[in-house]
């Protein structure tokens, strides 16, 4: 009788076809096409989570999701609230993983509307708002304290895109994350994008979010630039933007 080879895991075949995606040049031009297109008609615009407009794009959601779930950190930062979405979704996320933790929400404008569906939704427990600018050293300082004791601490920016307010915050907010965490830079992709997307946003290739965590890099040997992810996924604002702390 012959035995059959072993087969592989899940995750082994996973693994295998995350290798094969990000040696697929062709594929990775096709989905910058895609990309493009797809912002030009504000396709992130078109989803909610839980009632809430998220403006995220539905593959960087699965991965957060799966970074959640793995880690069940009991602290998620993130600044840039908007409608609230997305820190509906780590609450959520939170209260599924039972760690009892906390979201932080930090913008520099709140508006009225916002502030008053988030804080009447269900998961509004696990939520505060900090309404400040989260390069204003007070308010890191502000929420320093709250990451000190936490036991697993994630971080995700996604505010001013700027090079110098984003490279700010990671100098601000990197000594936060804990070890194996993430530090997860939003919209990196604009570095990736016509200029004429922006209209008279001061972002622009050479001054972005992903211009930022270059910079950072070069200099911040706590983090690694995730690039399972972002093969794992294809689609995402977030190109190079998955930061792993591989140190204490």
């Amino acid at each position: 009788m012959t035995t059959q080879p072993p087969q592989p895991t899940w995750a082994e075949s996973s693994a295998d076809n995350i290798a094969k995606i990000r040696a697929d040049t062709d594929l990775q031009a096709h989905v910058r096409v895609l990309l493009r297109e797809l912002t030009r008609v504000k396709y992130a615009h078109n989803f909610s989570w839980m009632g809430r407009p998220i403006i995220q794009c539905p593959q960087d959601i699965m991965a957060m999701q799966e970074i959640v779930w793995k880690l069940k950190p009991d602290l998620i930062i993130e600044t840039g609230i908007a409608h609230g979405g997305s820190l509906i979704f780590y609450a959520s996320m939170l209260q599924l993983v039972g760690t009892g933790g906390r979201v932080i929400g930090i913008d520099i404008d709140i508006r009225a509307h916002n502030r008053v569906e988030i804080e009447k939704h269900p998961m509004a427990k696990h939520i505060t708002l900090i309404q400040g600018s989260s390069i204003d050293p007070a308010i890191a300082a502000q929420v320093g304290k709250s990451a000190k004791d936490a036991r697993c601490v994630l971080v995700v920016l996604d505010s001013n895109h700027t090079h110098v307010h984003v490279l700010k915050e990671l100098e601000l907010y990197s000594p936060m994350v804990t070890k194996n965490s993430y530090l997860v830079v939003m919209d990196t992709a604009i570095d990736d994008l016509p200029d004429e997307f922006f209209g008279d946003r001061p972002w622009r290739k050479g001054n972005s979010p992903k211009s930022a965590v270059h910079a950072f890099m070069s200099k911040n040997p706590r983090f690694i630039i995730d690039k399972d992810i972002d093969s794992k996924i294809l689609l995402t604002v977030a190109p190079d933007g998955y930061l792993k702390c591989i140190e204490d």
